[in-house]
């Protein structure tokens, strides 16, 4: 009963299954839980997994992991569908395990398909193994494990959540088949009509499965017989793409979350007052075989919720095409849902109904009634999987509408409703058209992505981290929280912290990501050792990389190998020359429409240091009046045009830079902080070494005066602001752009 089970005789295992890729190198798609620097990658290549859930629709590669994990594994890999197998088999299996662990010391990976399948009873068996370690479990399933496995299970597995792939990952997998000599068709002389393959690729709709039995029926039944005599070409038309590829069945279960999704997106496109969208989502139910009376159930709540007394007839107009329908049936009745459905999208709205409910509530009150939060999210998932997240709910805005995007990401943009010019289409085609192009507008405005990965609970780990951020300042915290609030970091992100520093974003993104991949660069070896003794309190997979390199050196070792979502970093433009430059490198290292955030310093609009002595100036002797002339000279210099792309920059100059370095959607935000600050002896000789690395006073005196002048300025400084206290001034520029 081994799902992987290899056969000597493959001529005669389906194509899909034949090329099922054997190691990661292989594996196209997934790349927010897989590619290279990903938590899942470095889990499997160093054979230290803990139980995971695989999620995603069918023909995603839920299977194709684990059989990726069984032939990297050291462990005992044993498979078990859940369609056949029951509590019976699995009581064999963990007493094999048991052995296994106690007599040779050897884990057991069990991996069950279609875990979804087993019943509350025969998945609470597994608990008490996975739970103290006997087995490490990797369950699949196409279902909502939120909803479909137990919370117990749940609450113990790291849950990934596989998409749909892409058309250029199908692309991809078809390709991969085409060249692969050994178990695919690179041994054959194959050629396809223009738009054949690609037609393939279109219908197969996000479903490697589906390509691949495609391709195999195209390939092998073209010509006399297969294989082709005498290397004769394989020559497949765009005709014969056509039949073997046959439109895909809408992914639908009426009991499934993805039944609830499709009908959310279809009140959410008539509350949004988007036709287009609600004919699309309408077609979908009504071609997957929706039950059209709950359709016109969920459009008569919406036409008291949503549209209410800004046009009355909506309730009427639903209710008529329900009893039309009723009389009609399908497949006429489905003109009676449009009917109904484009009324109630195009319908002026108002939810001014829900005023019953704070009635309800006043007398609930009164009656010191103990009643649950009706107004909670009922949703199960939303903290698992996000969903929901970002939503702008339409009745909270000005004319009870906000321009966003409610048809899928592909078909945006897309126009299925025309209004005409009579009757009551003429009074709202002005308004619907207005809508449609704020809609297409709005495309590029943030998004807000589903959690795709997420882990157990780790209270030592939050605790940990928790005590490690407390110590900040009320400065530092404040920076911190700007960063992170400019950015929507998930779980399954890959991140770079260009200055790791004292960690202030390192161990923020690290608390945040756990899926994902935290790297930090440091400029010394000292800061190097001090953070990995930090992180070495962090679970190993789950600990941030630090390197000590510069991020030209760490651009040329990572380009074509490591991609981050989300670059970020705190004073790391500072002494850069060519500021363009470093951002260009920063490009070379961002995924596709991955972020980056900078928090810089503008030094040019912070305290200055000439200023702490003229407030002292009527106490100055003569030789500290002389010191203080030579720091006002030295800062004309530092501070004028000629120093500008090292010291001398502008909140303008910095998003000029990003604009230049190929970053969109630029978002910049400035900060003035005011602090109560100590002036060291460490702060003077940094501030007046000549042979700094940095650029300061000393670079610039140095070469403007005497050795003994500079001598008598770090006497003046150090008499007159050592170990004082003063009002600093920091103004601090966050610019965040988009790849």
């Amino acid at each position: 009963m081994d799902l992987f089970e290899s056969s000597l005789d493959t001529k005669h295992q389906p194509f899909a299954y034949r090329m099922r890729p054997e190691n990661l190198d292989e594996y196209i798609g997934q790349d927010h839980i897989v590619s290279e620097g990903r938590l899942l990658r470095r889990m499997i290549q160093a054979d230290q997994l803990s139980s995971i859930i695989f999620y995603g629709p069918p023909g995603t590669g839920k299977t194709t992991l684990a059989r990726v994990i069984a032939n990297s594994t050291k462990s005992i890999f044993i498979t078990m569908n859940a369609v056949l197998s029951g509590v019976k088999n699995l009581r064999e299996e963990i007493d094999l395990a048991k052995e296994r662990l106690s007599l040779h010391g050897k884990r057991t990976i069990l991996f069950i398909d279609e875990i979804h399948r087993w019943n509350k009873a025969q998945q609470d068996a597994l608990l008490p193994w996975v739970e103290n370690g006997t087995i490490i479990l990797i369950g699949a399933t196409t279902q909502n494990p939120y909803f479909e496995v137990n919370s117990a299970l749940v609450s113990r597995s790291r849950i990934f959540q596989l998409k749909d792939l892409t058309k250029d990952n199908l692309m991809g997998i078809a390709l991969q088949s085409l060249d692969n000599k050994i178990k695919g068709y690179g041994r054959y002389n194959i050629k396809f009509e223009p738009d054949a393959l690609e037609h393939i690729v279109d219908i197969a709709n996000g479903d490697a499965r589906s390509l691949l039995n495609a391709l195999e029926l195209a390939v092998e039944t073209t010509g006399e017989s297969f294989p082709p005599k005498n290397n004769n070409k394989i020559y497949i038309t765009l005709e014969t793409a056509e039949e073997s590829i046959q439109q895909k069945v809408v992914l639908y279960d009426k009991e499934g979350d993805y039944h609830f999704d499709i009908i959310s997106a279809f009140i959410k496109s008539i509350r949004g007052s988007d036709p287009d969208a609600v004919l699309y989502w309408l077609a979908k139910m009504v071609k997957a075989g929706e039950d059209p009376h709950y359709i016109f159930r969920r459009m008569l709540i919406s036409a008291s919720e949503d549209i209410g007394l800004a046009d009355p007839n909506g309730l009427v107009i639903v209710e008529s095409a329900a009893a039309a329908f009723d009389r009609v049936g399908l497949p006429e009745g489905r003109y009676h849902l449009t009917h109904a459905a484009l009324y109630l999208a195009t319908a002026p709205k108002s939810n001014s109904a829900l005023g019953f409910f704070d009635a309800l509530k006043t007398i609930e009150k009164e009656q010191n009634s103990q009643v649950p939060n009706h107004l909670k999210d009922a949703g199960r998932d939303k903290e698992g999987f996000g969903h929901g997240e970002g939503y702008l709910y339409p009745h909270a805005y000005r004319e009870h509408w906000v321009a966003q995007q409610y048809l899928p990401r592909t078909l945006q943009g897309k126009v299925f409703y025309n209004p005409s010019s009579t009757g009551y289409e003429a009074e709202i085609k002005n308004e619907v058209l207005r809508k449609r192009e704020a809609q297409i507008e709005s495309q590029n405005s943030s998004s807000f992505p589903e959690i795709l990965t997420t882990a157990p609970p780790d209270k030592n780990r939050d605790r940990w981290f928790e005590k490690l951020l407390q110590g900040r300042g009320e400065i530092l915290k404040d920076i911190q929280t700007t960063v992170f609030n400019l950015v929507d970091i998930r779980s399954h992100h890959i991140i770079l912290d260009l200055n790791a520093g004292s960690g202030l974003l390192l161990w923020e993104a690290s608390r945040r990501v756990r899926e994902g991949g935290i790297y930090g660069l440091t400029s010394s070896l000292e800061t190097l050792n001090y953070l990995q003794e930090y992180g070495n309190q962090i679970p190993e997979m789950e600990r941030p990389i630090i390197e000590n390199k510069k991020v030209s050196e760490f651009v040329e070792e990572k380009k074509g190998k490591l991609k981050f979502d989300i670059i970020m970093g705190r004073n790391t433009l500072i002494n850069k020359e060519n500021k363009l430059t470093y951002n260009e490198y920063l490009m070379d290292l961002n995924t596709p429409g991955g972020k980056v955030i900078l928090a810089e310093t503008l030094l040019s609009e912070s305290t200055r240091l000439s200023s702490l002595l003229v407030d002292l100036s009527e106490t100055l002797e003569r030789t500290d009046q002389i010191a203080l002339d030579l720091l006002i000279k030295a800062e004309k210099i530092i501070y004028s045009p000629d120093y500008n792309s090292i010291i001398n920059w502008k909140e303008k100059d910095f998003v000029n830079w990003m604009t230049e370095a190929g970053y969109s959607a630029i978002k910049s935000q400035k900060k003035i902080y005011s602090e109560h600050r100590t002036i060291t002896v460490e702060d003077i000789k940094s501030w007046i070494d000549p042979h700094g690395a940095n650029i300061n006073y000393g670079n610039i005196l140095v070469n403007i005066t005497e050795e003994n002048e500079l001598e008598q300025l770090k006497i003046t400084l150090n008499k007159y602001l050592a170990g004082k206290y003063f009002d600093w001034k920091t103004s601090i520029c966050f610019v965040r752009g988009t790849a």
